[in-house]
């Protein structure tokens, strides 16, 4: 893996990576979905290859954001 491509989702990688940290659940907030390791570095691999500022890159950046919601709204 290239490192500027690890540096560029790093911060992405590791909110996901943290998705099952919430001790407390709430009745009303949804689980976010856990991805087991192999997954995520199949992600962070092929998030590489992508152009620097891809559409799927924004995208991930919002879903990492809905994911910490998920979070906070479970904590």
């Amino acid at each position: 893996m290239r490192s500027s491509g690890l540096l560029r989702i790093a911060p992405l990688l590791a909110t996901i990576s943290l998705a099952g940290c919430a001790p407390t659940i709430s009745s009303d907030c949804p689980p976010p979905r856990a991805y087991d390791a192999d997954l995520r570095a199949r992600a962070a691999e092929e998030l590489t290859l992508l152009p620097q500022g891809s559409a799927i890159e924004e995208m991930l950046k919002d879903y990492a954001v809905l994911r910490a919601q998920l979070r906070a709204c479970r904590a």
